[in-house]
């Protein structure tokens, strides 16, 4: 089953760059389809390989902060080709 899930790593802390840079760049090394914006980072590909991924990542982020928060939406399809029709 294929999923795609969002993230959004938030480091309570004035020094929050690196922890963000981190999960973000062991994303891209995955292998699995990555798409960033501004504001979140999407990871598409099949179930078992991106739960994984992103587990194995957050934690090694999580290790790199005192506090902070992590959003993540999880959607049953891969929606990495997703246009609007508007």
């Amino acid at each position: 089953m294929n999923i795609s899930v969002e993230l959004t790593l938030t480091p309570i802390q004035d020094d929050f760059e690196p922890s963000i840079i981190h999960l973000i760049k062991k994303l891209r090394e995955s292998g699995l389809t990555v798409m960033e914006n501004p504001l979140s980072t999407q990871v598409y590909g099949e179930y078992d390989q991106v739960m994984e991924v992103v587990t194995k990542h957050v934690k090694s982020s999580f290790e790199l902060i005192d506090k902070g928060l992590l959003y993540m939406k999880i959607v049953k399809s891969d929606r990495s080709e997703y246009e609007p029709h508007f």
